[in-house]
Order: structure tokens, then C-alpha cells, then sequence
């Protein structure tokens, strides 16, 4: 997590939420549009997310709380 500027990037993201085991499960995940943030199918793993960001993989909606 990238604390200085408040985001996180939406591979680590999975990763930390333990929606994917690996980072290139992550990266795959995205590719394939299996990731939405906010509602919107994102294929970008280096996506950066603030809190208050929703992402919604396989039916399950995490919110991105950074503090």
C-alpha cells in the first residue's frame, strides 16, 4: 500500500483482500475482465484505488478502506 499518496493498486488490492493468492493470479483475474471497480469492468492492474473505491470480483463487493 502505497501510504504516501493514500491509494493502492488494484493487483495488490486483490492480493491483500485474498481474492487472488498470487499477483499474476491477480494480473490474470484482471485481463480477463473478471474485476469491476466501481461498477465498470477495469483491465488495468496498476489501477490506483482510494478509499471509498468499490471492487466487485466473482459477485463480492469490497470496499477500499486505506487509513
Amino acid at each position: 500500500m502505497n501510504t504516501s499518496d493514500n491509494t493502492i493498486k488494484l493487483d495488490q488490492f486483490l492480493k491483500f483482500v485474498g481474492i487472488a493468492p498470487t499477483g499474476g493470479q491477480a494480473k490474470l483475474m484482471i485481463q480477463e475482465g473478471d474485476v469491476k471497480v466501481n461498477g465498470t469492468i477495469e483491465t488495468r492492474r496498476g489501477r490506483k484505488l482510494i478509499s471509498g473505491d468499490k471492487v466487485t470480483v466473482e459477485g463480492q463487493t469490497f470496499e477500499v478502506e486505506i487509513n
